[in-house]
Formats: structure tokens, C-alpha cells, sequence
């Protein structure tokens, strides 16, 4: 182990402390078979120079949305990002700093806290939200958790067709609490509200659903409201921060837990993250949520000050009491996603909306146009839609990658989704971008 600065003295000593001979005797637990017995085939030394400009050549090797025009979605989108999110959190205080726990937290970073908790209320219209989570995947999961805790029931409905990776993420953290899933959607992926009806019982602890689906159509949230209160169940909406410029807020249709993915949030693409867990809801359900929750207050001179409040969720209490094992928030990207709303106000976010929504109809109309080409559905949609090609999505897909495009997602990853190409447009996409992009989809016209 020469890669270590000890002396053999040094490694002696240290193995009699442990209480074996050598170091053999250190791994005897350790198979033969899977031991690294030759020596590690490592180039020669670089120097810093050299390293820096063989990592440069590498990373040029990406493909990226500065290379290639993007309408991918499924929960990340393309959206500009004001150069002063950057400029923030590029800053060393804010960019090296972890977490901390309250004893240690600067008034600075509980502002940021309880400024983004405020902006994520006023854009949901909910009454209360956390500090962040680490995505939106692991929200829908902690909702789950956190309704479950509320009524003790196990049952769970999904209202038309949730994101399938968020779906295989609640699965994975639910694991183990017996909890039951079933799902009501139609053939075009939008929810069935007859089934939803007969599924909801005296045993639904919530109701799912995401506005827009995964899709991208919108679904009638107002009506799937009262089957799940009906019922006594929870409402829990998963949402696109961005697309509530112009759509209701889930204040406004009476859910009960709000999550999202907030990367639209001025966060990079990143080739998927990390992002940000957005996770709001009603008053009542305060105490069982996750996550940290930063309080305004007054100090003893009358100056107001910011607390962490209601930690009844965090790892110093006893964990059978605790909703969530989760005590940290994704503090960084909170940060940005404060900057950028405060950057752009609710005039900027709504033009946001407006224009990704406008331009995504624009596109589709055009790709229904080519022969052989068909959208799964003609049902109202925000940015997304999902085309049904008459070559299989993968053959686009390859293809664009020659002319710099990046078409949209495969949707054939998912078995139990709708086979086509899912294709997402915000306000980033040029009308020379959109033309070309149909001009290259009409190669494929049958």
C-alpha cells in the first residue's frame, strides 16, 4: 500500500492495535477471487497542464444544449437561466458551504430558507412549505410517507399517468411498508374518473395525481378533488413549478400536499441533477412533514430574526417519532431557485409559461402535419405532448444526433408507458429551431 505516506513501523503498530499479525490477516474475510492481486494498469504521470486539457477534450465529447437544440422533457426541461442565479451561488459561501444544523446556521442561509418557502407558497397557493428536498422523485415518495403517517391507510391511487421514474423512485422508498398502488387512466394516459371512482375506498390514504401528466396533458384535477375528499382521502398533486404561471394553482383545487421537480427552478440540466424537491401543504398537516421549515421571530432587543422551526423530523429526536429520515434540503439549489423567482417575478415566470406553452402548440400543429405523423392524443396540453412517429422514436433519435438535435424522449424505456417520442418545447425554442426541427421530421413521413 505504498500509496499511503505510513512507515512500516507505523502500518505495525496500527495492525496491533487492531489485533492481527499483518495485513493478510486484516482481509482473510476478503474471497481470493475478487482481490486485486497485479498491478493497477495506471498511465504514466501528467502534469496540470496536462490533465486539465485532457479533461477539456473529454468533457467536449458531451453533447449538450449549447451543441444541440433541446426538446427533451420528462421532468427536465431547457429553460434560460438569468446570469444572476450564477453570480449567487458561484459565490464560496454559499457554493462549499453543507447544510447545518440550527446551532451552527447563518441568519443568511435561514433567510434564503424562509424567502424560498414564501415564493413556493405564493406559487402553489398552499399555506406552508419546507426548505427543499432532494428532487421531485423522493417528494412524491416522502408524501406518500407523510399521508400514510396522517391516516394510517395503505392504499394509493394514481389519477392518470405520474412520471414512471418517480413511480419506480416511490416504490423503492416505500418498500417494505406494504403499501398498495393501483391506478386509474385511460388508454390515452389521462386519468379514468369511473375507475377512479371505484377504486377510491375507506382505505385510499391519497390520491395522486400529476398536473400536467407525464404526457403533458392536463388532467381535470378539480373533479379528481372531490372523488379524493369524497372518500377521506388525501389529494396529492405533482407539479411543474414553471407551467403554474398559467395554469390553477393546487391551492386553488384544494390539494392537500403539493411536490415537484424544481429544476425549471433556474437549475441546470446537469445530465439529470442534482435538482430540487419542492414540498408544500396545508396547515393542518404541518407537523408531519419532512423536511426543514426555517420561522420568522423577534430576539429580545425586538429585531426579527430567522429560526429553524418544527424539527420534529430531524435525526437529534427519536426516530419512531420522526415522518422522514431526510433532515437535510438541497440548500444550494434552494438558493437558486430563490434567485431566479425573485429575479423574475410573476410576470417573468408567467411569460415563462405563456411562451413555452404557445410554442409547444405552434410545433405540434406543424409535426401533425406530416404525413404518418399523430399526437397520442388531441386533449389540452402545457409544453409536452407525445408524438406517435411512423418509425420508431429511436430511429429519430439517432438520426437528429447527426444534425444536431436532440428530438425527445423514447418513451419505449418505459414498458408501461404509451410507445412514441415525448417531445417538450419552452421558451429557449426559436421559430427557426422549431422549422427546422419539422423539416428534419418530414424525412420520416410515410
Amino acid at each position: 500500500m505504498p500509496f499511503i505516506p505510513n512507515t512500516d513501523k507505523e502500518r505495525q503498530e496500527m495492525l496491533e492495535r487492531i489485533g492481527v499479525k499483518n495485513f493478510d490477516e486484516l482481509i482473510a474475510a476478503i474471497p481470493e477471487e475478487i482481490r486485486l492481486n497485479k498491478e493497477l494498469n495506471l498511465p504514466t504521470a501528467m502534469s496540470e497542464y496536462e490533465v486539465v486539457k485532457m479533461m477539456g477534450e473529454l468533457a467536449n465529447q458531451n453533447v449538450t444544449t449549447s451543441s444541440h437544440t433541446c426538446f427533451m422533457g420528462g421532468g427536465s426541461y431547457d429553460h434560460f437561466i438569468p446570469s444572476i442565479v450564477g453570480a449567487v451561488i458561484e459565490r464560496p459561501e454559499f457554493k462549499t458551504a453543507y447544510t447545518p444544523y440550527q446551532a451552527e446556521v447563518s441568519q443568511g442561509t435561514l433567510q434564503a430558507m424562509y424567502e424560498y418557502q414564501s415564493m413556493i407558497c405564493a406559487l402553489t397557493g398552499m399555506d406552508v412549505a419546507n426548505a427543499s428536498m432532494y428532487d421531485g422523485s423522493t417528494a412524491l415518495a416522502e408524501a406518500c410517507m407523510m399521508a400514510n403517517a396522517h391516516n394510517r391507510k395503505t392504499e394509493f391511487v394514481y389519477a392518470g399517468t405520474v412520471n414512471p421514474n418517480y413511480r419506480r423512485v416511490v416504490d423503492t422508498i416505500t418498500a417494505g411498508k406494504n403499501f398498495t398502488f393501483h391506478q386509474a387512466k385511460l388508454d390515452d394516459g389521462t386519468c379514468d374518473l369511473e375507475r377512479l371512482r371505484s377504486l377510491v375506498s375507506d382505505k385510499t390514504s391519497a390520491v395522486i395525481v400529476q398536473q400536467p401528466n407525464a404526457y403533458g396533458n392536463l388532467e381535470d384535477v378539480f373533479e379528481i378533488e372531490k372523488i379524493a375528499h369524497e372518500k377521506k382521502a388525501l389529494f396529492i398533486t405533482v407539479i411543474n413549478p414553471i407551467s403554474l404561471g398559467v395554469l390553477a394553482a393546487p391551492g386553488e383545487y384544494n390539494a392537500d400536499i403539493v411536490v415537484g421537480e424544481g429544476q425549471p427552478l433556474g437549475i441546470p440540466l446537469s445530465f439529470g441533477g442534482p435538482y430540487l424537491g419542492i414540498f408544500a401543504c396545508k396547515n393542518e398537516f404541518i407537523r408531519k412533514m419532512p423536511g426543514r421549515i426555517a420561522g420568522v421571530t423577534e430576539d429580545l432587543e425586538g429585531k426579527r430574526g430567522f429560526v429553524l422551526t418544527l424539527q420534529t423530523r430531524e435525526q437529534q429526536i427519536k426516530r419512531e417519532k420522526a415522518t422522514s429520515n431526510i433532515c437535510s434540503n438541497q440548500g444550494l439549489f434552494m438558493l437558486a431557485a430563490t434567485v431566479y423567482m425573485a429575479a423574475m417575478g410573476k410576470q417573468g415566470i408567467k411569460e415563462v409559461a405563456e411562451q413555452s406553452m404557445q410554442k409547444a402548440h405552434y410545433l405540434a400543429e406543424q409535426i401533425k402535419k406530416i404525413k404518418g405523423f399523430k399526437l397520442l392524443n388531441d386533449k389540452p396540453f402545457f409544453n409536452e405532448f407525445l408524438v406517435i412517429p411512423p418509425v420508431p422514436a429511436s430511429q429519430i433519435i439517432e438520426e437528429a444526433s447527426k444534425v444536431a438535435i436532440m428530438p425527445g424522449i423514447d418513451t419505449s424505456r418505459f414498458p408501461e408507458c404509451n410507445q412514441g417520442l415525448l417531445v417538450a418545447v419552452t421558451e429557449k425554442r426559436t421559430i427557426d429551431e422549431m422549422n427546422k426541427f419539422i423539416g428534419f421530421l418530414q424525412k420520416f413521413a410515410k
